[in-house]
């Protein structure tokens, strides 16, 4: 798993296979590790983050600071996720 960036306790990352076809560009957070049950987000073509699922359970207002981390750093996943994938897709 690509890790990308690192947030307190909290690691966001891509999983290495993203599913074919390849899903809409996205990033997981997870607490410690990596896992199945993360916290999953949508990246948009703005660079937005939109809450896709919270299967990790992080607490409302610490998933609000980690989605305007995310979103600063929108470009920078973006150009990662090309730089892993060889291509892009928006959720919207």
């Amino acid at each position: 798993m690509p890790q990308i960036l690192r947030i307190g306790p909290y690691i966001v990352y891509f999983w290495s296979n993203e599913n074919n076809p390849l899903e809409p560009v996205h990033v997981h957070i997870a607490e410690g590790r990596a896992t199945a049950n993360a916290t999953k987000l949508w990246i948009t073509q703005s660079g937005k983050a939109i809450l896709a699922n919270n299967n990790s359970r992080i607490p409302e207002k610490v998933l609000k600071k980690l989605m305007r981390v995310v979103e600063a750093n929108s470009a920078t996943i973006i150009e990662k996720w090309l730089s892993c994938f060889d291509e892009i897709r928006y959720y919207c």
